[in-house]
């Protein structure tokens, strides 16, 4: 296959060969032919993901308006005795570390797994920082066939952008990006391998027609499934919470012109807290359950559970022996550690199809459709929704997070009107425009948009952060204007 630069001109490779990109995902199955879990004797498994993030951010060691943009990471590095930046040399380890784990455990004897989520800001960062041995380690796991069956990517938006108030055409590209930069970094064929996809913040629209451009989005970028949060999905039958989530659940987007797309939904239980991956929980609570009925097979239960894999002093101290000591034990065991796309692969082989899966759709939906006539178009959508939101102040459309009481629209006023004036000017001048995603200035552009949608910016209100976030949408609306 074809080598993609990692970077045009300076700038990461983000955009340009959604073609290419869009041949290597057109291959089934790419786990289970190297499985060599007796699938025959589990009765449940468990499956965790490490996700891993540090923006772009404006160097704070420079005057804002004339700094250069860096790693948040790197500024850590530079700066060791400030406040908690120590952790930067532990976060350095992190981000390699399972590069060492897998090959050691497999040479013991242990069958490892295990999802990695890292955004493409982390990934540029650093790159452009020389961090030569973090990607050695990753592209050995990722690349090499002795152990790339055991690590399962997850696909992200390459700015971290939480899905449910991005612009749809803006998330779309993001999404795109990161396939991009990840294909440029470690092969096409390994970007083929990226089937499931884990959502910034786990924030997931609720919103039916941003929804419905979320869920297509996906499909059309080729992935199979999407990792979501326990409390932001609801049963489509009744509006109530899930009855078992330890299974895949068929995912339902409808949007208000009627037309319907579904896609798979693997559920995140409990909460965010690291202890649960670092002390490897989800495999305590996988040995309690037992296979289940899927249409009319028996298919194994199955627990998943992700959390950030450099933060805390539980994931930076106790997971290295903890994974260590479960990997040991689950291996050829009744529940044995799994990639989600794997397991899925399994069902595949079963005869199990997405349609035997409990259908589920985002928080709220339900009593949307209790009102809404089925088609009746965007305009009696919004009557609905308001008239919803009259009538119970809890009702609201801006979708579901990892927490249930962070809102990712109110209090960022602020910040949220210069990202959507940057948003709304790229649009103008350079998607309705057809500008070639191959241009050197769409790319720039693309890139300097994609990091004023970064979440960090949000997550802290107000305060160097919003200014940062500010900053940048000042960058690339100068930049709009002036090369477009």
């Amino acid at each position: 296959m074809a080598k993609l630069p990692e970077y045009v001109n300076g700038v990461p490779n983000i955009c340009g060969s959604q073609d290419i990109i869009a041949a290597a995902m057109n291959r089934d199955p790419v786990f289970l032919p190297e499985s060599k879990i007796n699938w025959d004797n589990v009765k449940s498994a468990f499956a965790i993901a490490l996700h891993m993030h540090q923006p772009i951010i404006i160097n704070p060691d420079q005057p804002l308006k004339e700094a250069n943009v860096i790693s948040n990471l790197e500024h850590m590095m530079n700066h060791l005795g400030s406040g908690d930046n120590h952790n930067a040399q532990v976060f350095h380890q992190c981000y390699k570390r399972m590069g060492d784990f897998i090959p050691e455990l497999l040479e013991q004897g242990s069958q490892p797994r295990c999802m990695l989520d890292y955004s493409g800001t982390l990934l540029d960062g650093m790159y452009k920082m020389g961090l030569t041995d973090v990607f050695e380690n990753l592209r050995k796991i990722t690349c090499d066939s002795k152990y790339s069956g055991c690590i399962e990517w997850l696909g992200s938006s390459w700015g971290h952008a939480v899905a449910p108030s991005t612009p749809v055409q803006d998330y779309r590209l993001g999404v795109q990006a990161w396939q991009h930069f990840f294909a440029a970094l470690f092969g096409l064929e390994a970007v083929g391998r990226v089937r499931g996809f884990s959502p910034a913040e786990m924030a997931l629209p609720n919103h039916p027609d941003i929804f419905y451009q979320f869920v297509k989005t996906l499909k059309d970028c080729g992935y199979r499934w999407v990792l979501v949060q326990e409390h932001t999905v609801e049963r489509v039958e009744n509006g109530w919470g899930l009855e078992y989530p330890h299974r895949p659940h068929r995912l339902i987007a409808k949007n208000s012109a009627g037309d319907t797309l579904s896609i798979t939904a693997i559920i995140k239980t409990q909460g965010s807290d690291t202890k649960l991956v670092a002390q490897m929980q989800p495999y305590y609570e996988a040995c309690g359950l037992n296979r289940i009925k899927l249409g009319t097979k028996s298919v194994p239960s199955l627990v998943t559970q992700i959390a950030d894999g450099e933060n805390g002093g539980v994931m930076m101290n106790e997971f290295p022996s903890k994974y260590k000591q479960v990997m040991a034990e689950c291996s050829n065991s009744p529940t044995p550690v799994v990639n989600v796309t794997e397991y899925l692969e399994y069902l595949d082989s079963l005869g199990v199809k997405e349609e035997d899966f409990p259908a589920i759709e985002p928080i709220f939906q339900h009593r949307i459709w209790q009102k809404f006539e089925d088609g009746s178009g965007s305009e009696e959508m919004e009557k609905v929704i308001s008239q919803l939101g009259k009538e119970d102040h809890r009702f609201h459309m801006e979708g579901g997070s990892w927490t249930n009481n962070i809102s990712w629209v109110h209090g960022y006023e602020k910040l949220l009107g210069p990202m959507e004036q940057a948003s709304v000017l790229f649009n103008e001048k350079v998607l309705a425009k057809s500008v070639s995603p191959s241009e050197p200035r769409f790319r720039n552009a693309l890139y300097h948009l994609l990091l004023t949608q970064t979440s960090c910016y949000r997550y802290w209100g107000e305060g160097v952060w919003a200014d940062y976030g500010r900053e940048l949408c000042r960058r690339t609306i100068e930049i709009l204007n002036r090369d477009f």
